[in-house]
């Protein structure tokens, strides 16, 4: 019940705010925004996700219980979900839908993977991460091709809002036996940010974030389609098995082999800024993404927070992500403009060789007690099957 409630909210809550955000970038090109009100839109609605995520990771366990308090977060999913039918495509009614599109996702969203994380073992944790990443992207890909098939923007609000509804029934009928009160402490944000740990993981995640950003708009427009879906279909299906290697090896293996193909690829296209490059590239960073999503989205900051309360840790964990998308508007196109390509990419495998740096000193989140036993067992059953093999 808890296994199947967990993929059901988080895969609902991803969803949905992606699809909203390209149903958003939609609205702003029929309503023909200038460049200054665009910009103000995309401004308003990143500070309302940052800003609510870190002040809902605050309210969560303060206020109300976790339960009510995400049954509430998706409701009013549900309601803003409707607002571009009532309000018109005017730009300051864009800047109120935008920013309440952005609370209903940040309010919840650290409750949310909190809930996640709570609700698997730490061995486990990866396994899970990637089947819930694995199941946003075919949720994703469905979705995107039902919003293609309405051409009225009525029908794809109404989609919108049916998927989030969906989400919150699932979470209700869904209900576990309701357990003791939670005596964890929730640590403070000034306290999670001096953490050794945090830091040697945060920095290069955030690097990443800002790099990926940054070079996403130098593509030749002619491949950019072909080089986005390769790189989905790809970073879906390696969310599986850089889940299951998560949880097999541990996850500073994982994140540092993403960052080397990572600054591998980008050398490649630094060297040779050819179609058979781009391809390849899309490969690599589709294998990184699978890897990184898993870890840096799903598990690592639930690790990090041991025997605390985790929403703060996810909540801080997902702002350069954030950051990066925002960036991604007003700073991108014109590094296009001003720095060669070649010498973009060359720059973006340095600072992601950079980044293996902090890593190296980074603790691994994965007790080495588990890896050891996890062998262990390997090892008994794989003795068990000569012994019956030859007895």
């Amino acid at each position: 019940m808890v296994f199947l409630r967990t993929i059901l909210i988080v895969v609902n809550a991803f969803t949905w705010y992606l699809i909203a955000f390209e149903l958003l970038i939609s609205m702003l090109d029929i309503a023909g925004t200038t460049s200054f009100e665009t910009l103000l839109i995309w401004a308003v609605h990143f500070i309302g996700v940052t800003c609510s995520a870190l002040i809902g990771a605050i309210l969560s366990h303060k206020l109300i219980n976790r339960d009510d308090f995400l049954s509430l977060w998706m409701f009013l999913g549900v309601a803003s979900s409707l607002t571009p039918i009532i309000l018109e495509a005017h730009p300051v009614y864009l800047g109120i839908i935008s920013f309440l599109w952005a609370v209903s996702f940040g309010l919840g969203m650290p409750s949310c993977m909190g809930y996640y994380a709570d609700s698997t073992a730490l061995e486990n944790r990866g396994r899970l991460g990637g089947l819930i990443y694995f199941a946003i992207s075919i949720s994703l890909f469905l979705l995107g091709i039902t919003l293609i098939s309405f051409t009225s923007f009525v029908a794809q609000v109404a989609v919108l809002t049916i998927w989030r509804g969906v989400g919150l029934a699932a979470f209700i009928v869904f209900t576990p036996e309701k357990k003791g009160s939670d005596t964890r402490k929730s640590p403070s944000y000034n306290s999670i940010i001096h953490m050794k740990a945090v830091l040697l993981y945060l920095i290069p995640w955030t690097m990443f974030s800002l790099v990926n950003s940054i070079t996403s708009p130098i593509f030749p427009a002619s491949i950019v389609q072909m080089v986005t879906l390769i790189t989905i279909v790809v970073a879906g299906l390696s969310t599986l098995v850089g889940g299951l290697l998560c949880d097999l090896i541990g996850r500073k293996p994982i994140v540092i082999v993403g960052f080397l193909l990572l600054g591998i690829g980008y050398a490649i296209l630094g060297m040779f800024p050819h179609g058979v490059s781009y391809y390849l590239y899309a490969i690599v960073d589709g294998v990184a993404w699978g890897m990184f999503g898993v870890v840096f989205l799903m598990v690592l900051w639930g690790d990090l927070s041991e025997s605390m309360l985790p929403e703060k840790f996810y909540a801080i964990g997902g702002l350069p992500y954030l950051l990066s998308i925002f960036l991604r508007i007003p700073i991108a196109p014109y590094i296009q403009e001003l720095v060669p390509t070649t010498a973009t990419f060359s720059f973006a495998s340095f600072f992601l060789f950079l980044a293996i740096i902090p890593l190296m000193y980074a603790p691994e989140t994965l007790p080495e007690k588990k890896i050891r036993e996890r062998e262990l067992r390997k090892y008994v059953d794989r003795a068990k099957k000569i012994k019956e093999k030859y007895s």
